[in-house]
């Protein structure tokens, strides 16, 4: 399996210097939240999110080097990111990222968490202001709005055995997909590009976005405790329903009445493991995953030919193929 090192090699210099640069942009005055920076970004995470912007400004900017101001793009686009991750490890009650301690588990403090998460997202705000761009700042102000709502709806649909499908991508695009998909048109509104390759870079990160979600979704049940950083079905037993469960509800009636009462007996969640894995929940998952990456390629087809190109239809591919 192609690994992140080398997929995202055309940027991994630009990748490198992000994470110096977030180090700095937090900044030494407050010793407690710099130390759960430096916690943050010190661990490596794959840096899918900037790498997309990083690849699509090298992309559409040839014959010239990335300005500051996409660089700084992609640094935002990180830190909205991780503030994100912080506020969802507490409502979650998260130990573990990573295969790191959360920062809340590391501080011993919730309070100290939430306000590294706000103070993350406060931090971004303010260097988005200062690139000047009104497009811009619009595009990510509606991410983090995204984001709240997102999490919300997550909140108000536990253990709801009736969530639609289309409720489910929703909700997936709020807290995923809608991040990757407007820095990726912020991306092209910075290197000047047509509004219709604007446009498709925003549907490339959309998709994108929303197949990553089904399948770290499929991770849930398939993958493993080290590769996850969490324990397996963590989200299901949260009351999280998703793809492989929506779909596996449609052919396992008893998993309803499992649902329905919260896995509130021993055993419960075991058997509703089993029996959404046993069924095709997971293979009709996947198979939707790959309807969006599919697409996802095909709104790269106004980019001109170049490593930086081949190296976002080439992330298509290894989205999938976290699956194996």
């Amino acid at each position: 399996m192609t690994s992140v090192t080398s997929l995202f090699a055309p940027v991994e210099a630009d990748l490198s210097l992000l994470t110096t640069n977030l180090k700095k942009l937090v900044g030494t005055r407050h010793p407690i939240l710099y130390a759960a920076a430096e916690h943050l970004f010190g661990v490596q995470g794959k840096r899918i999110r900037p790498a997309i912007v990083l690849l699509l400004s090298r992309a559409t900017m040839l014959d010239q080097d990335i300005t500051p101001r996409h660089r700084r793009l992609a640094e935002i686009t990180e830190m909205i990111h991780t503030a994100s991750l912080v506020h969802d490890d507490v409502i979650d009650e998260s130990e573990v990222r990573r295969g790191m301690p959360t920062v809340h588990s590391r501080f011993g403090s919730n309070r100290i968490a939430v306000l590294a998460g706000d103070f993350l997202f406060a931090q971004a705000s303010w260097y988005l202001a200062n690139l000047d761009c009104l497009e811009v700042v619009k595009l990510l102000s509606k991410v983090i709005m995204n984001l709240a709502e997102g999490e919300i709806q997550q909140g108000l649909s536990q253990f709801d055995f009736n969530l639609s499908l289309d409720a489910y991508l929703e909700k997936s695009y709020y807290k995923t997909a809608s991040l990757m998909a407007n820095s990726a048109k912020a991306v092209g509104v910075l290197s000047g590009v047509s509004p219709k390759l604007a446009e498709d870079m925003y549907h490339y990160g959309r998709h994108v976005g929303l197949a990553f979600q089904i399948v770290d979704d499929i991770l849930d049940f398939v993958g493993s405790t080290d590769s996850l950083g969490k324990p397996v079905g963590s989200d299901f037993r949260d009351g999280n329903l998703t793809a492989p469960v929506l779909f596996a509800l449609e052919e396992q009636p008893y998993l309803e009445e499992l649902i329905e009462r919260e896995f509130h007996k021993p055993g419960d969640l075991e058997e509703a493991i089993t029996l959404v894995k046993e069924g095709q929940g997971i293979e009709r998952a996947r198979a939707l995953a790959a309807e969006h990456t599919d697409a996802a390629v095909k709104y790269l087809a106004d980019l001109p030919e170049s490593t930086s190109r081949q190296a976002l239809i080439n992330l298509t591919e290894y989205v999938l193929k976290r699956l194996h």
